[in-house]
């Protein structure tokens, strides 16, 4: 009989050992994970850190519970930005050119600005209450940039708010304006905070992008810990600051100076004037085989490379080649749709003579539709990238619902049951000390934000019936699980937008302005969500205490909301000619104009008038059906497989990861791949500790150089004189110019109709 007094038989060392190993393979075991490797979640586990190599070279695995966060400076800091960074990003929302302060712009400006308070501040206190605690923390930093940027985009609803009062007439009071905004942005928040024990403390929702912002924090805080390795070298600090002024100098070559680096179509450039050629190789509307751009907002324009799994950026790029480069030429080049009378690739809508679709001659003067002028004029038609995105939309609704039942059920069911401090994660342990937000606060701000948005609904004119608002939550609630599963794992997020508009337009037909509010609470509120969500877990791994964040959140949000909606009524009231497509000073309201011509063709037209049986795009629900058969055929062959290539098939991703297209096009796809594999497949598996230690800096570093030169570039040579410096030189130059002189960026179809003649079906 063993006598455990003995030192020699104690279970410690080996034995504890053979714990953390079962936890490590408890961990795997939750579900099939593409992004566990199980040696390396073995040696993680036994470092007593994440199982993912990911996590541990941009997260600590310590806490320091006596480091300050919830400070004064923290709050005055923190709502400063969120009104400031909210008011400009709202005032150059309905600008064209416009400049948006980016969130990794709100983290890089916030550091110079806590260092200068606890460097000059004095040392007192108010009320009790310290005005400089010390150094600027960490901790301090992280709540700062959360609350700078969790409401400093422009809200989604505000858009709403601007097509009524243009297109519709209709100017309610700030009473009805602050409800609807209110409503739709802490919904999410509400939603998100009760789903984050399956979307936040689980370890293996990692939430990539936020690897790259605490790397940022790591690393202008100069902070050291194991996962970032013992390679030698440049400090994190020195590389940063190289990369990142690199990064800021390089863009104002394609960015400004030589543009055709940007667009770099070379083999257009070549024969400009041959209409197949461009189309293939063309960036601006055609299928980028040109592969090649010097620009890093292009590259990153649907998320840094160098911050997705290159499983997940495979899947995608798998599935933009079969798509994009063999179904839709096969598509155009047989005239399906009659898709060879418009460019092969454009985000406008067509109308049967191959000119811009004009909504007016369509609609009555209340904007509902005039069917007479619709059957004299023409159905709408779509290029044909811009009508295959619209069926891979289709296909990823139904695929995700499919591949989260097969594939994350038994993690869902866990998670359901198990606590906080029962996690097989070192970060969950950490954040188990502090104290958790119940889950009745979020129920109380989900019920107040119901109320308020049954208010606004009901008490101005707006055609949305209460039933059809409860429609769209439940449609939001029931996907925020799977899509923030999937987002979580490949940093890849499944749009509900179109398949609100499809819902809402055959539910409640001729209704524009209830169009658009199905859509903003059935889209926004997932969306806003998942927003909040990755926020949650972005404090997760800074150990930034729960309740102090659940302030922080909802505070900056209500107040960056309300500011928003005064900066634009005080636009709509003091800019003459705001909207106006000749406005003198740029406000012609891009964004504003897009959302209110999707009301005319969703709310309006109508999706019966596409889709339908008979109409012109009506084979396109047959991806509602492809898209839930594809995950059940992965799930059969794993069955049979379990450790085959399959295990990395993911068709979610693969449908929606081409759900920026439009406005996306190739040209931000292909390059995008490109670095993904190099970075994310070669570097990480031949030189692993220089990813390890750089590779989420560098991608911070060309992020945030970029940023600021995006700022330095619109507010020194744009913004000034009204665009007009350097008009007849730098702007008029061949290598600013080169790229549009092309059938690609003239966006030229490959056939041309005689004069008076039209395309496609003779009665619509």
């Amino acid at each position: 009989m063993v006598d455990f007094q003995d030192e020699r038989y104690s279970p410690s060392g080996l034995e504890k050992s053979d714990i953390k190993v079962q936890e490590a393979l408890e961990t795997i075991a939750d579900f099939d994970d593409p992004n566990i490797d199980r040696d390396g979640a073995i040696v993680g586990v036994l470092e007593d850190d994440s199982p993912y190599p990911e996590v541990r070279s941009a997260v600590a695995n310590t806490d320091d519970q006596s480091i300050p966060c919830n400070s004064f400076r923290v709050w005055v800091i923190g709502l400063s930005w969120a009104i400031l960074i909210a008011g400009l990003n709202q005032f150059f929302f309905f600008r064209y050119p416009a400049v948006t302060i980016s969130s990794i712009a709100a983290q890089l400006l916030s550091f110079p600005v806590g260092r200068a308070w606890a460097k000059v501040m004095p040392n007192v206190r108010v009320l009790g209450v310290s005005v400089n605690p010390g150094p600027f923390s960490i901790k301090e930093h992280v709540l700062v940039t959360i609350m700078a940027t969790v409401g400093g985009y422009s809200a989604y609803a505000t858009d709403i708010i601007a097509v009524q009062r243009v297109y519709y007439g209709q100017t309610y009071s700030f009473v009805y304006q602050w409800m609807v905004v209110m409503s739709t942005q802490l919904i999410g928040f509400s939603i998100g905070g009760i789903l984050r024990r399956f979307l936040v403390q689980p370890p293996s929702m990692i939430w990539p992008s936020n690897l790259v912002t605490c790397a940022l924090f790591n690393t202008l805080h100069s902070q050291t810990y194991a996962g970032i390795g013992t390679r030698g070298g440049i400090s994190r600090e020195r590389f940063f600051f190289y990369a990142w002024l690199c990064g800021l100098l390089w863009y104002f070559v394609p960015g400004y100076l030589f543009q055709g680096l940007s667009y770099f179509s070379w083999v257009c450039w070549i024969v400009p004037d041959n209409i197949v050629v461009n189309q293939m190789f063309g960036y601006v509307s055609g299928l980028g085989m040109s592969m090649i751009t010097f620009d890093w907002s292009q590259i990153a324009y649907i998320g840094s490379p160098l911050a997705t799994p290159w499983w997940a950026e495979a899947n995608i790029a798998a599935g933009f080649v079969f798509f994009f480069w063999f179904i839709i030429p096969t598509l155009y080049y047989t005239n399906t749709w009659s898709s060879m009378y418009m460019p092969i690739s454009s985000r406008t809508s067509f109308d049967n003579t191959g000119a811009s679709y004009n909504i007016t001659r369509i609609i009555n003067s209340d904007a509902s539709l005039n069917l007479t002028a619709y059957e004299e004029y023409s159905p709408l038609f779509l290029s044909t990238t811009f009508a295959l995105s619209y069926g891979l939309s289709f296909a990823s609704i139904t695929s995700t619902l499919m591949h989260a039942f097969l594939f994350f059920r038994k993690q869902i069911w866990i998670q359901s049951r198990r606590s906080m401090h029962e996690q097989p994660d070192i970060h969950a342990r950490l954040m188990s000390k502090y104290k958790q937000v119940p889950e009745w606060w979020y129920m109380i701000v989900f019920v107040a934000m119901f109320v308020i948005g049954v208010i606004s609904i009901e008490l101005w004119h707006t055609e949305f019936p209460v039933w059809a608002f409860v429609l769209s939550l439940t449609i939001a609630f029931f996907y925020v699980i799977p899509i923030g599963m999937i987002q979580a794992i490949t940093n890849q997020q499944v749009g509900l937008n179109v398949i609100t508009e499809l819902v809402v337009g055959y539910a409640l037909p001729g209704r524009p302005i209830a169009m658009m509010m199905f859509k903003t609470w059935g889209y926004i509120t997932m969306y806003q969500a998942l927003t909040f969500t990755s926020d949650f877990k972005l404090g997760h791994y800074m150990k930034i205490p729960p309740r102090t964040m659940f302030w922080g959140q909802v505070v900056a949000a209500a107040i960056a909301g309300t500011v928003q909606l005064g900066v634009q009524a005080w636009m709509f009231s003091n800019i003459p000619d705001m909207c106006n497509t000749h406005q003198k000073d740029g406000f012609i309201c891009p964004n504003t104009e897009v959302f209110g011509t999707a009301s005319f063709i969703w709310g309006v037209i109508g999706p019966q008038r596409q889709f339908s049986s008979g109409q012109v795009y009506h084979a396109l629900v047959y991806f509602f059906l492809f898209g839930a058969v594809c995950p059940v055929v992965a799930w059969l062959i794993s069955l049979k497989w379990p450790n085959s290539f399959i295990r990395y098939v993911n068709f979610p991703v693969i449908f929606s990861g081409m759900g920026a297209i439009p406005p996306a096009s190739a040209l931000n796809y292909v390059p995008w791949a490109i670095v993904g594999f190099i970075f994310q497949y070669v570097i990480r598996r031949r030189h692993f500790s220089w990813w390890t230690k750089y590779n989420y800096v560098l991608s911070a570093a060309l992020d945030s150089g970029l940023a600021v030169s995006i700022i330095l570039i619109f507010f020194c040579l744009q913004y000034p004189q009204n665009g007009t410096i350097g008009l007849n030189t730098i702007q008029s130059w061949w290598g600013n110019k080169v790229f549009l002189n092309t059938a690609d960026g003239n966006s030229l179809p490959l056939l041309t109709l005689p004069e008076g003649s039209t395309f496609g079906p003779t009665k619509w």
